[in-house]
């Protein structure tokens, strides 16, 4: 790790700081991104990266602040700049960056959908699509090195999309799907992308979601130092941490399945072949993965909570 540069955006606070830190302690040149918004994305504060990266300096490590937004083409185009021009190259990316406005979907506006997805999934893909313009331009000037993305997910998106979070949920999806992508397009170039998906990780953004099991933001710093450093085998894998455990995911895969027989379907057989199949009410896995955490024992429960909150 020593002498690696490592972009790592979302920075300034959570998951994101707790990474940074133990890049540098690692030994990593780190560039901590963040503008400093509020949970929400608005406003700015160019004291909050600034101040991670004078700790890190302080500890004797190498960091310089960035302030742009992820969600800004321009922006990501240039905190990749930073990194070169700062020093020297860019080894790797922990695409971090999220925001969050939480509402029902009778109640969530255009501009809050559209402001969640552009940090959390645009701005992944932007950040990432400058780093791979780079790393292709030193492969075809004759350089190699290792290089990393690491993209970050969420429980809610991929085990447990909750009410409230058709913007984040949905957007963290998304990003888990773009990783497998980027890790089969970016391979001829040496660059393996991975992700990670944290749960019950007490940040800014579940400052309001209830749970006795939540765990300091440091948990995930660990996981993603590995996956960054030179010589780490795993590429396209989407790793969940949650407190102790880290869990490979295998994604969407098939169940259940009814056959026609070779027979056109009509809508009366279709009715009856679906009838035979065991399917899980999403309230029940909602209960199973989330309800002894919220200290509720039945989907009854469960149900009446989320309906309080949709209000």
């Amino acid at each position: 790790m020593i002498g690696r540069t490592v972009l790592v955006t979302g920075a300034g606070r959570g998951i994101g700081r707790a990474e940074a830190l133990h890049l540098a302690e690692a030994g990593a040149n780190v560039v901590v991104n963040d503008p400093g918004v509020d949970i929400d994305g608005r406003g700015g504060d160019v004291r909050v990266a600034a101040a991670v990266a004078d700790e890190i300096r302080a500890r004797g490590g190498r960091a310089v602040a960035d302030t742009g937004s992820v969600a800004d083409w321009d922006d990501a185009r240039r905190m990749v700049e930073r990194a070169v021009d700062e020093f020297g190259d860019l080894h790797a990316v922990v695409n971090n960056a999220a925001t969050e406005v939480n509402k029902g979907l009778d109640r969530l506006s255009e501009r809050e959908f559209d402001d969640v997805v552009a940090v959390k999934l645009k701005g992944t893909f932007a950040v990432s699509h400058w780093a791979a313009v780079h790393w292709r331009a030193r492969v075809e000037a004759g350089v190699r090195a290792d290089r990393a993305i690491v993209n970050t997910a969420s429980g809610s998106g991929l085990l447990n999309p909750l009410p409230t979070q058709s913007n984040y949920a949905a957007a963290n999806a998304a990003v888990a799907a773009m990783t497998i992508v980027h890790a089969l397009e970016l391979r001829r170039w040496g660059v393996r992308v991975n992700c990670v998906s944290p749960s019950m990780v007490r940040t800014r953004l579940t400052a309001g979601v209830p749970g006795s099991d939540m765990t300091a933001p440091d948990v995930v710093a660990p996981l993603v130092t590995y996956l960054v450093g030179d010589g780490c085998p795993l590429t396209g894998q989407v790793l969940s941490v949650r407190g102790g455990s880290i869990a490979v995911n295998r994604g969407w895969s098939l169940g259940p399945r009814v056959d026609s027989g070779g027979k056109p379907w009509t809508v009366d057989a279709v009715a009856a072949a679906l009838a035979t199949v065991e399917v899980e009410d999403p309230f029940d896995a909602l209960t199973a993965s989330l309800g002894g955490a919220l200290g509720l024992s039945s989907r009854e429960e469960v149900e009446k909570l989320v309906n309080a909150q949709l209000g």
